[in-house]
């Protein structure tokens, strides 16, 4: 009998929130995780609590194609080369864009947009060569709607999205997908450092009245991986409990 092939997956900002919880969830539907962060040492210890055998951290500044390139050998020499992409990685503080500086909105910029745009294409062979691959990407709903306090934060999760669509029409003749999930206010380091005012009146804009919960998030990056997706691409899915339903 011939032995199944395990796929692999890579995801970024994979050491904690999101990103940790759709690599544990990637783990959970049957693949090999490669777990990508700025913090190197945090990705290490979040792939040995998902899986010794299965899972491994390395550190990726997605910011620095360098570091792309390099962790990008790394995963495809220990793991192999993955089927599945998923840029978790994000940056965003709350303030107004009138406060912003230069340095601000290109970290905002480089972090959220350029380095998804990087990371992808230096996995971009690799699913090619997989024929069957996919690269699911964390857009915001501040991409679609927009969100006072993140106009910059905004600018690059639009950009996201609009880079999925195009990267879409052109990866479909090799039978590769690529969707956005847009989540709403979650449950993440990145939101909860906010004053409890602030958290308090989001969680009251939420129709269903309470934030996302990471697992929440990832069961949509689940739902892009698995092959009863496959005929599904360059689409958006807001994961907001209902605060955002633009079409």
């Amino acid at each position: 009998m011939e032995e199944a092939v395990t796929k692999v997956a890579v995801v970024t900002g994979a050491a904690s929130g999101i990103g940790r919880a759709v690599a544990r969830r990637l783990h959970e539907d049957g693949f090999k995780v490669a777990l990508l962060d700025l913090d190197g040492e945090k990705a290490a210890e979040a792939a040995a609590e998902i899986s010794p055998d299965a899972a491994a951290g390395y550190r990726c500044d997605i910011t620095d194609l360098d570091s792309v390139t390099a962790a990008r050998e790394q995963v495809v020499a220990e793991l192999g080369a993955p089927s599945v992409v998923v840029n978790c990685a994000g940056w965003s503080v709350i303030q107004p864009f009138i406060k912003n500086d230069q340095a601000f909105w290109t970290r905002a910029i480089s972090v959220n947009l350029t380095g998804t745009v990087a990371l992808t294409h230096v996995f971009l062979q690799d699913l090619v060569a997989a024929e069957d691959a996919r690269v699911i990407n964390i857009a915001s709903d501040a991409g679609r709607v927009g969100s006072t306090g993140e106009t910059a934060y905004s600018a690059a999760k639009g950009g996201v999205i609009a880079f999925t669509k195009s990267l879409a029409r052109e990866m479909a003749r090799h039978k590769i997908t690529a969707n956005c999930v847009c989540p709403g206010p979650t449950e993440t380091s990145m939101l909860l450092v906010q004053d409890a005012q602030r958290i308090e009146a989001l969680t009251k804009a939420v129709p269903m009245r309470r934030l996302a919960k990471p697992e929440e998030i990832a069961n949509a990056v689940s739902f892009f991986a698995a092959p009863a997706s496959g005929y599904i691409t360059g689409q958006v899915l807001s994961v907001s409990g209902g605060l955002t339903m633009a079409g």
